[in-house]
């Protein structure tokens, strides 16, 4: 009698509802590929910030009789020509790369979300005025400014992750713009409208959720360009400088003797693939997990 009291009143029970973070979680633990990049991250997050304790060679450690040397039990993955375990290099720039792609896109995003989604839905003179900034900015040689902050600022790596994520989000802004003007005009945004809330309320709660997809696809294809733009500038001498390595500057240096010395690059390139693809196969999850408009499963 019991048992049957307690099913009867599960049924009249209204069904709970799930957040749209919950509902996206529970649709991207089924996407394998999606789940295999976030595993995948997650993974070389942890092995470049324990690189200082679980690396098998110090940083500048050096071995000039060795010189470049293929993969062997010693060195996994072989040495530069400075007798450098590469392992132990690309774990260190590891460390940079990924702390330059995330953190310089984390600023990008902040930026471009916000400037996007306050200019779409204000409209009008506003929206000219701050689009005319952005199209003014675009102007703009991008790397003249980069190089002018390092000049000016000195060449500080903070300063590197602020001046590239500084240049990297008019894009999102206008990605963010073009969203938020279909969506100002919904039956949702009209009926919060309303309810009384105020605009900054309603961007917060209901239209940047709404630009997510997107916004989380141009953000994974934007994390990949802001690692190969610091290799750039590493390149010129504004960047990263030796003996600290990030990937793309051990790829510029496996470029340069990849015929005698093949391993030099083909190690940083996989390192640097593997993350890219697990970015790409993470931000197709993440847009389909997202989108607020697709029926829950």
């Amino acid at each position: 009698m019991a048992t049957q009291l307690l099913n009867s009143a599960d049924r009249d029970s209204p069904e709970q509802g799930t957040s749209l973070w919950q509902d996206a979680w529970i649709k991207l633990r089924k996407n394998r590929l999606a789940l295999a990049g976030l595993i995948i991250l997650i993974l070389l997050c942890l092995v470049s910030l324990a690189t200082p304790w679980i690396a098998p060679y110090g940083y500048e450690q050096q071995n000039l009789g060795l010189g470049a040397s293929p993969p062997s039990l010693q060195h996994w993955l072989g040495t530069d020509i400075f007798g450098r375990d590469m392992l132990t290099r690309i774990m260190y720039g590891g460390r940079v790369s990924l702390a330059v792609g995330f953190i310089a896109t984390a600023v990008a995003l902040v930026i471009g979300v916000l400037w996007g989604a306050i200019a779409g839905f204000a409209g009008g003179r506003v929206d000219a005025l701050m689009m005319r900034i952005v199209d003014i900015l675009y102007a703009l040689p991008f790397m003249i400014f980069i190089v002018l902050l390092m000049v000016i600022f000195g060449r500080n790596i903070f300063l590197l992750f602020f001046a590239i994520g500084a240049v990297e989000w008019l894009t999102m802004a206008r990605i963010v713009r073009s969203q938020v003007m279909s969506l100002r005009k919904q039956e949702f945004v009209e009926a919060a409208h309303s309810l009384g809330l105020s605009e900054w309320t309603i961007i917060r709660r209901h239209i940047i959720p709404n630009t997510l997809g997107p916004v989380i696809v141009y953000t994974t294809l934007t994390i990949p360009s802001v690692m190969l733009l610091e290799a750039f500038l590493s390149f010129l001498g504004l960047g990263i400088q030796p003996p600290q390595s990030s990937w793309g500057l051990l790829i510029n240096y496996g470029v340069e003797t990849m015929e005698e010395y093949p391993w030099l690059l083909i190690f940083p390139g996989l390192a640097l693939s593997l993350t890219l693809f697990a970015l790409n196969f993470l931000g197709d999850g993440l847009r389909d997990a997202l989108d607020p408009r697709a029926s829950k499963d």
